[in-house]
């Protein structure tokens, strides 16, 4: 069995989907799927249901989804002993090979692109966290999400999501691919318009690329996001860097440039 979070929730056998039910199905799957090979506390889980305030009734709604998972994985025993969901004291736990989970692969990647950049080799790392990122196909169980699910895991995930692609720009912009990265950077910049990581990325690239007025624009757009939105001024990396870029410093052309904390 293969599942899927980085996106709708989606879980397949041999390829074919399977089909999970109704939401609370769906959903109880998709919180233990968020903390794989884990004991999720069933108090925990209802409260991530309901929102803190479970019914009466949530104790026997969340025990039926269980079985009714728990079958769904039975009737595929034989072509995927791997997978179990145990009830485990004080809750659940589903038994998975991470290999099956995308968030799992994803995490591996991250911190496998991670160690290359470390090591000093930029093109692995950005290979590596590319193939991370391209794991994703939407909001992270978007599904459920959509239907008035909103759990701080998702939240976090999305954070680790920004991080990844962060990574990724400074291997890319070490490997001289500043033009590459640009359109991918405006999209993710107005709609992370506080990250100033992603900004300082966005204009180095512009400034790499020639486009010393569009870099010089980012900034005063991050500027004023900040002050509008946070009542702050930029820190001091990216008034640095935006110094840098009015006096053209030629160490920016550099591709292990980062500007100074």
């Amino acid at each position: 069995m293969e599942f899927r979070i980085l996106g709708a929730l989606d879980v397949t056998a041999h390829g074919v989907q399977v089909d999970l039910g109704g939401l609370t199905r769906r959903a109880v799957l998709g919180y233990l799927l968020l903390h794989p090979n884990q004991v999720v506390p069933a108090s925990q889980l209802r409260d991530a249901l309901w929102h803190g305030d479970p019914p009466p009734t949530a104790r026997k709604i969340v025990q039926n989804a269980i079985s009714a998972i728990r079958k769904i994985i039975a009737d595929r025993a034989q072509a995927d002993p791997a997978t179990v969901l145990l009830t485990k004291v004080p809750g659940y736990l589903l038994e998975v090979d991470p290999d099956a989970v995308d968030l799992c692969r994803f995490r591996r990647l991250v911190e496998q692109g991670r160690a290359e950049s470390a090591a000093g080799s930029p093109a692995a790392a950005q290979l590596s966290l590319r193939r991370a990122l391209q794991l994703w196909h939407g909001n992270a169980l978007a599904d459920l999400a959509e239907a008035g699910i909103l759990w701080r895991e998702l939240t976090a995930l999305a954070d680790e999501r920004l991080n990844a692609y962060e990574d990724c720009f400074d291997a890319e912009l070490a490997c001289g691919r500043h033009r590459e990265i640009t359109p991918e950077l405006e999209i993710l910049t107005a709609a992370a318009p506080l990250r100033e990581g992603l900004c300082r990325q966005y204009m180095l690239a512009l400034y790499r690329s020639g486009r010393q007025v569009d870099a010089l624009g980012v900034y005063q757009r991050s500027r004023a996001n900040l002050v509008d939105g946070l009542g702050i001024e930029p820190g001091r990396d990216l008034q640095r860097l935006h110094q840098m870029i009015l006096t053209q410093d030629a160490s920016l052309q550099t591709r292990k440039f980062r500007p100074p904390a």
